[in-house]
């Protein structure tokens, strides 16, 4: 006979922060900011984050070894042309389509999210990430609540 093994939800618990962050900048300019006032070290990974329908995300990302932690910057939106085949005055045109990775937080335009014990979000990242002054807001979403938990996982 077979084992079969199953995961269970108590195993999947969260174990990571996520903070949403309303900025227009750029994500590279955004990064040097967090390195800057957050004394952390986020650097962009070799590859992007790849969702279903071939769309990439950008991730930064830095391990943090004295803390024991994994913090990770991702764009929460992408851009994809497609072509639109009609049969009119405007035949094969391309169109710019806007992808989400969280899309039930189509405003947000990052997502931080960092995996590390002992650290308080409210009082130690979000209070330094509302004073520097590209960032409009900073707050924490609560991960159990989301639809597209699954996007997280990587």
């Amino acid at each position: 006979m077979i084992a079969v093994h199953r995961i269970t939800e108590d195993l999947c618990e969260d174990s990571y922060g996520l903070i949403a962050l309303h900025s227009s900048l750029e994500d590279y300019a955004l990064v040097y900011a967090l390195n800057f006032h957050l004394k952390s070290n986020l650097r962009r990974t070799s590859r992007d984050l790849e969702t279903m329908e071939c769309i990439s995300f950008p991730v930064f990302e830095w391990k943090d070894k004295v803390n024991d932690g994994y913090w990770n910057l991702i764009n929460n939106s992408s851009l994809k042309e497609e072509s639109m085949t009609r049969d009119n005055l405007f035949e094969d045109e391309t169109s710019v389509v806007a992808y989400h990775f969280l899309p039930e937080f189509k405003e947000v335009d990052y997502f931080l999210k960092i995996e590390q014990e002992n650290i308080d979000l409210e009082t130690d990242v979000i209070r330094i990430l509302n004073t520097i002054p590209q960032i409009m807001a900073a707050y924490t979403i609560e991960t159990d609540k989301l639809k597209s938990k699954k996007n997280l996982i990587f």
